[in-house]
């Protein structure tokens, strides 16, 4: 019975996140350069996977979030292999989030304005992410492994989240019009 009730808490959080309207003045700043990023009909194109069925920024979250989770295994290892590994990982999850974020930003441009609220708190926890991964990469390569690999735990978390959110972004549905929050 406990797991048939923890859905409708998602889908609470997400309703709320989508209902609200403080994060309108974020979507407003946001706009302008996303809608430029889909601006060119060639662009657009790719980016909606329309020649690969499947929108180019589902294919890209699978270099920095595969590369990241990567590392955070390797991280279980002590040898001097796995670290530097793990090191390299966590810089090409560094590189490869830059091409998959600008693919988010304009296909959240295409979004309603409930999801692009879900979307701004989406970015926002892939752009922590990112920090702490570079911070990651940063100690790791400074020889302070130790904190590179707790710097790297807690962007995994941030992964997490920011995963369920994309998810429920790449799904397209609307917690709050389900009956959930205004039945």
């Amino acid at each position: 019975m406990r797991a048939a009730s923890s859905p409708g808490r998602y889908t609470r959080f997400l309703g709320s996140l989508e209902d609200a309207t403080t994060l309108d003045a974020a979507v407003e700043a946001a706009e302008p350069l996303a809608s430029r990023l889909m601006s060119q009909p060639r662009i657009r194109s790719i980016v909606r996977g329309d020649i690969t069925g499947i929108p180019l920024h589902t294919i890209l979250t699978d270099g920095p979030f595969g590369a990241w989770w990567s590392a955070v295994f390797l991280d279980f290892f002590a040898d001097d292999s796995s670290r530097r590994s793990a090191q390299r990982l966590v810089a090409l999850g560094v590189i490869a989030a830059v091409p998959t974020a600008l693919s988010g930003w304009a296909t959240w441009s295409g979004k309603d304005r409930p999801l692009k609220r879900v979307g701004i708190v989406h970015a926002g926890a892939n752009a922590a992410a990112t920090v702490v991964y570079t911070a990651s990469w940063r100690a790791r390569s400074r020889g302070n492994h130790r904190l590179g690999v707790r710097l790297g735990r807690a962007g995994a978390v941030l992964l997490l989240v920011s995963g369920f959110l994309g998810g429920h972004l790449s799904s397209g549905r609307h917690a709050s019009r389900q009956g959930v929050l205004h039945a």
